[in-house]
């Protein structure tokens, strides 16, 4: 049986940021074809730029959004685990 004391913040958060900016370049991606798909509906050349230009955007804006959120709330989520963790002791792993 193993007891997990510590974590490194920054390490944690590093991995994090990184999975959540791919999780945001995979909704970016959704997004950017609904805007898409919603410009080529419309009925004026305003529109279809707008449509082309919140897809494009998202596809840039989403990745780096939620991977920034993603290293916060994970940098900060470690660092009360080694808080609470030191209190009361840890996370049991029974490993093999």
């Amino acid at each position: 049986m193993m007891v997990i004391k510590r974590v490194g913040p920054l390490s944690c958060a590093k991995l994090s940021g990184t999975l959540y900016a791919l999780i945001g370049l995979l909704v970016g991606g959704i997004f950017s074809m609904i805007a898409m798909a919603g410009g080529a509906a419309a009925d004026n050349t305003f529109g279809r730029g707008m449509g082309a230009a919140i897809g494009v955007g998202a596809i840039v804006l989403f990745p780096i959004l939620y991977g920034c959120m993603g290293f916060v709330a994970t940098l900060i989520g470690a660092w009360l685990y080694n808080i609470v963790a030191g209190m009361v002791g840890g996370i049991e792993l029974d490993v093999q």
